[in-house]
């Protein structure tokens, strides 16, 4: 039995807490706030309850993996889980607008067929074959396995299996993701479909790789789901899980120092001064001062997003038709990108948003009520002036009246959520928000290993690999107690 300190109560962090607690470890958990979870919280005022992290589920086995292996109760019978029916409904800059079934190919080709015009619907099903198989290429190595020394191996392969282009009398394949809708989708509302996909991480289409495929991918094959009650009751019901396998925790404890003794992790130091000895260290990826394995490191050379967020109370009911989640798509796709990734960023006078609807009795007060929450993607970076930021709050609420007409009218009071609010609660620097790790592309992709340069401290959550989402920290978390557990030998899930 080892005692082991874990630096933050991050979604990825519990995940690894539950597990080596489990495991047979003595786990201590050490919050800077006065909560868990991370990025996944939640704003209430007046009966009205907000995410103001992420607002669905992609890839839920990996929650369902973790409660498996740490007890008896599975997690559906510790929150309730929701598929969300249609996945989405997008609104393009034309005004056409396609409502997408959930993990239903065939109901998303119909349903493109019938929004774009014939053949749309088959050149988006044609792209899923092709994103599967580049999901089976990477699955394992880029998901499930630790980022072993020989990471070359990922990136300097690309996975997606483009389709040959003629283009300048030279046959070309598709290498970034703008490429592949470009070349392969040919229908500049299904380029933006797919590219959304991206942006939603911050993710520059005209840069990420063709591998970012697997993104879309991913909500296609698995679907969407939604947490009853909002995302904070998954980061609730893991860390009553860790609380049931005896994890302790101390909150408003600040880690400032990593202990080393002998060339090893030996504990941690708090601002207060308190030492706790331990003979592991899990710290977030983003824990000032991590050291990396040394040579050949991987480190992400991308321009970092964060999030703006307005949460709306309304007056009135939510319309039964209502959409769970609408993406609204800029009718300025170049300025949106050179505001998002130009040099000098800036606004787009109308960007693309998310509109998240919830059908949850539990976020308003009464049924005569709705809660709604618009989000879109900025850059990370210092807090903007107040009427900068009312600005951008203003053209999110305009962009997403596209999508809900008479929105305004309805607003009984709004909370707008800055990158400042995402630095206060996760500490990650400009209140960046991590993207998942992705192949090719030379390595830029990809965040560091889970294993450290320090001997016995190691990497955990969205800045570590396999990179940000709640998926994602969730493997994270089953990586860093896998490499603890069992050592160098440890080759992930089987």
């Amino acid at each position: 039995m080892a005692g082991i300190a874990v630096i933050g109560a991050g979604m990825g962090a519990l995940a690894a807490a539950a597990r080596l607690a489990v495991a047979g470890h003595r786990v201590t958990v050490y919050e800077r706030t006065d909560t868990y979870g991370g990025a996944v919280r939640r704003f209430e005022r007046d009966g009205f309850g907000f995410d103001t992290g992420p607002g669905l589920l992609p890839l839920p086995a990996v929650w369902r993996d973790l409660f498996v292996k740490t007890g008896k109760e599975p997690l559906e019978e510790c929150v309730e889980l929701v598929q969300v029916d249609p996945s989405a409904r997008h609104v393009f800059a034309d005004g056409a607008e396609a409502a997408l079934p959930n993990a239903s190919r065939a109901g998303v080709v119909s349903a493109l067929d019938e929004a774009l015009g014939a053949q749309a619907g088959q050149r988006w099903g044609d792209f899923l074959v092709r994103a599967r198989e580049a999901w089976d290429r990477t699955r394992r190595p880029l998901l499930e396995e630790p980022l072993w020394p020989n990471w070359s191996v990922l990136a300097d392969r690309e996975p997606y299996p483009a389709v040959p282009h003629r283009r300048l009398l030279r046959t070309r394949r598709a290498g970034t993701l703008a490429e592949v809708g470009a070349w392969e989708l040919r229908d500049p509302r299904l380029a933006a479909l797919l590219e959304s996909h991206a942006l939603a991480y911050g993710l520059d289409p005209r840069v990420a790789p063709a591998s970012a495929a697997v993104l879309p991918y991913m909500e296609h094959a698995f679907g969407t789901w939604y947490v009853r009650g909002g995302m904070r009751e998954l980061a609730r019901a893991v860390y009553e899980r860790c609380l049931a396998r005896r994890v302790g925790f101390v909150f408003d404890a600040e880690v400032t120092r990593v202990l080393e003794k002998d060339g090893r992790a030996a504990g941690v130091e708090l601002a207060d001064g308190r030492v706790a000895d331990a003979d592991f260290v899990v710290a977030p990826g983003s824990f000032a001062g991590l050291p990396v394995r040394g040579e050949g490191e991987v480190v992400p050379q991308r321009s970092l997003p964060s999030r703006l967020t307005v949460l709306l109370a309304l007056r009135g009911p939510r319309p039964q038709d209502a959409t769970h989640r609408t993406v609204v798509h800029t009718q300025d796709r170049e300025g949106e990108l050179a505001s998002l990734f130009g040099a000098v960023p800036s606004a787009p006078a109308l960007p693309t948003v998310t509109v998240l609807r919830p059908d949850d009795a539990r976020l308003v007060p009464d049924g005569d009520h709705e809660a709604v929450t618009i989000a879109a993607v900025v850059p990370a970076g210092p807090e903007l002036p107040a009427g900068q930021t009312e600005l951008r709050a203003d053209a999110l609420v305009a962009a997403a009246e596209r999508a809900v007409p008479g929105l305004r009218d309805r607003v009984l009071w709004q909370e707008v959520r800055t990158s400042a609010d995402i630095a206060r609660e996760t500490g990650a620097a400009g209140g960046a928000v991590p993207a998942p790790a992705l192949a090719a592309a030379g390595g830029r992709m990809l965040h560091p290993a889970n294993s450290t340069g320090l001997q016995g401290l190691f990497a955990v959550g969205g800045w570590s690999h396999p990179g940000g989402g709640l998926p994602h920290a969730g493997m994270s978390g089953a990586l860093v107690s896998g490499l603890i557990v069992e050592g160098p030998r440890f080759r992930g899930s089987q």
